[in-house]
């Protein structure tokens, strides 16, 4: 299908899809929903909870390493690669935060290089010095780990979402599939069992839906859901807890 690069409300870049009216991130900000849906409620609330009552904005998050007393480790699962974005804020955010990370991206269409460099994300996140692990996290082969830095190994995986099989492996899930508008079979029952399995005990899921649908699912497979405030646009968003 036909992908166009758009630029969203905050002044970031995403990609339009024409035959699904369907955006990779929300129209209405996608570095703002990026932060909010998976830093500030996914890896904040995981790692350090007493920084999620404060404001995150969309290029900072007000803490340094200098606040964490030691290093963490975490690993996180992406449903829908895509951007890149997700996995770069993320790198962004351990490296203020002293974390260790071990990230996974599923991913079943990769973007091709011309797509890639027309993407803002550098820029409108004042990250022009990390052009070079923004790059590296798009060039570095597919299904082989990658060091983008001491603390942060990034794995890509091409595949489809429901070949997933991982077991008791990862701490947080950043569920960001497209909308189960355009793509309901990636909202069901089957696939949030995937995610329920693969993640460990108080293991966290986080995404930008709150479809009742979506909830139910979440609920029937074991976990505990969580309506939360949404990013711009949206009035609210669910975490859901193992």
């Amino acid at each position: 299908m036909k992908r166009e690069i758009i630029i969203t409300a905050d002044g970031s870049s995403t990609i339009h899809i024409p035959e699904w009216n369907e955006q990779y991130h929300s129209k209405h900000g996608a570095i703002q929903e990026a932060y909010h849906v998976f830093i500030k409620y996914g890896l904040h609330q995981l790692c350090h909870p007493e920084l999620v009552s404060g404001s995150i904005k969309k290029n900072q998050s007000n803490v340094t390493s200098s606040a964490v007393e030691k290093s963490q480790s975490i690993s996180i699962l992406e449903i829908g690669f895509g951007t890149g974005l997700n996995a770069f804020i993320t790198y962004l955010e351990a490296e203020k935060l002293n974390l260790n990370i071990d990230y996974v991206g599923v991913e079943g269409y990769p973007l091709a290089s011309n797509e890639i460099k027309h993407l803002n994300y550098l820029s409108e996140l004042k990250a022009d010095s990390r052009a070079e692990v923004f790059q590296n996290m798009h060039n570095s082969n597919w299904e082989k780990q990658f060091n983008l830095s001491q603390s942060f190994q990034l794995t890509k995986q091409q595949k489809m979402f429901d070949e997933i099989s991982d077991e008791n492996k990862f701490n947080l899930v950043y569920f960001d599939a497209f909308g189960a508008r355009v793509q309901p079979e990636l909202w069901t029952e089957a696939i949030f069992q995937k995610m329920y399995v693969a993640l460990k005990p108080k293991g966290v899921l986080v995404t930008y839906s709150a479809k009742g649908s979506v909830r139910r699912a979440m609920q029937s497979v074991g976990f505990t859901v969580e309506r939360l405030p949404g990013p711009p646009g949206k009035r609210e968003m669910l975490r859901a807890t193992k």
